[in-house]
């Protein structure tokens, strides 16, 4: 009897000294144990949880539907860094990481189960501040090439000019003309988006210039345009150099007079609207082929601004992901933690031709498919899962550390050895910079980057 207490005391005083939350639940699903971090986490004394049914004492958003040690029970296999919520003492909402697994006694009898948790409270409050630190106008990034576009957005915003925008597709040429937009004086009017690709001259022209009753048949009253519906605010022209020679034309007179002519109209219409424009192609290459005009070319790139593509701005990825899984957990009622780092490793290595709208659309599919708390490599398209060793290097899918090491040598490259730069674009302290260097035995670049002007 004694060495049982004895036993029992050791047992208690090993648990208390782990920082982890755990408890056990018998086959009735009352508590027998219950740690001092379990306490501490759900602001539950230890002798008012034990001998309560578990789900009285945690209130999670799992309880009910989907408890990962039901789970555990009916499988017989634990689960590993499950994610999910409880409710503390003072009503408050707690995530928190999960594990479990299954008790058994001498004979190999079940009797019940154990459950540890991780309250997750200070890492979501982090992520929280490094995407207000990192995000403008729900434009997510910290890459420099990013942040020198985020640092212009106001002053052209302040401005009346005509924009061009032009990227890649997927690039975020409507999040920029948006964040223009509510930047602006204008951001108390509309923002009115157009795909000038979508539609076919005639209904085109009708579409942004509106049209009077009686214009043609079926023209029973009279419509606005597009441009009308802006006024005050801002007109968005996507996929622009789409347009032909002959709406091209009519929109040089939209933008020299700043008048529209609705379809049987006998009477210009004055409008006060800020017009940007955007498209995947290079105006100016279209220009040289006679495939757009130069006098409209000269009229719209007034302010020209070029997004970088998703491969040039590699860095961004563990942040636009991290950002996305925050999206699709809240729209799609999940508690997804993350992704693999073999995983994030495919990410950062993958070119992304359809840029962060791909990227995007990769995340959306591995949340349908995933039901455990983090994304794996199954969870990817198949196209982009290594199936030989050759798919990302040599050895096959890159380690964390050779993921860093990749990055800090292209942006020392990018930045011509300036280490306060490079150090600057990933987030770092130089001197952390100079012990990663170190550590990872890069050889310094010939020039330091300091004698460069910026």
């Amino acid at each position: 009897m004694n060495d049982r207490l004895i036993n029992d005391s050791n047992h208690d005083i090993i648990l208390d000294s782990i920082n982890e939350g755990v408890f056990t639940v018998d086959i009735d699903w009352k508590i027998t144990s219950f740690n001092s971090a379990a306490q501490r986490i759900t602001g539950v004394p230890r002798g008012e949880a034990i001998g309560c049914f578990c789900y009285d004492v945690f209130r999670t958003n799992i309880c009910e539907k989907d408890c990962a040690l039901k789970h555990t029970f009916s499988s017989g296999n634990p689960i590993i860094n499950a994610t999910a919520y409880i409710i503390d003492k003072k009503g408050h909402r707690i995530p928190i990481r999960l594990a479990t697994a299954i008790l058994r006694d001498e004979e190999g009898k079940i009797i019940g189960g154990v459950e540890t948790f991780q309250d997750l409270s200070h890492i979501e409050q982090l992520q929280k501040q490094l995407e207000a630190r990192y995000s403008y106008e729900d434009i997510i990034a910290r890459s420099s090439i990013m942040m020198d576009l985020f640092n212009i957005l106001p002053r052209v915003a302040e401005s009346n000019s005509t924009v061009l925008i032009e990227g890649a597709s997927g690039t975020g040429k409507e999040l920029f003309a948006k964040a223009i937009h509510n930047l602006s004086p204008r951001n108390k009017k509309r923002f009115v988006s157009v795909n000038c690709a979508a539609l076919p001259d005639t209904l085109l022209e009708s579409e942004l210039f509106g049209y009077k009753a009686g214009a043609f048949t079926d023209a029973r009253r009279d419509k606005p345009g597009r441009f009308a519906l802006a006024d005050g605010g801002t007109i968005f022209l996507d996929e622009f150099a789409d347009m032909s020679q002959a709406m091209q034309v009519k929109l040089l007179r939209v933008l020299q007079e700043r008048v529209i002519e609705p379809l049987g109209s006998v009477e210009p219409l004055k409008i006060d609207t800020r017009v940007i424009v955007a498209t995947n192609k290079d105006l100016s290459e279209l220009v040289k082929n006679g495939n757009f005009r130069e006098d409209l070319y000269y009229r719209i790139c007034v302010i020209n601004i070029k997004l970088p593509t998703l491969k040039q701005r590699r860095e961004d990825i563990p942040l636009l992901v991290e950002h996305m899984i925050y999206k699709f957990n809240r729209l799609q009622s999940k508690d997804i933690a993350g992704v693999s780092d073999e995983v994030m490793s495919v990410l950062i290595n993958y070119d992304f031709p359809g840029n962060v709208r791909e990227l995007e659309n990769i995340i959306e599919q591995a949340f349908v498919l995933c039901r455990g708390g983090m994304i794996e490599l199954h969870h990817l398209p198949v196209e982009l899962r290594p199936t030989r060793p050759s798919a990302l290097g040599e050895s096959g899918p890159v380690s964390l550390k050779s993921m860093e090491k990749h990055l800090i040598i292209e942006t020392l490259q990018r930045h011509q050895g300036h280490r306060q730069k490079a150090a600057n674009d990933l987030g770092i302290d130089v001197s952390t910079l100079y012990r990663k260097i170190k550590a990872f035995k890069i050889n310094f670049p010939e020039s330091d980057g300091r004698s460069i002007k910026s």
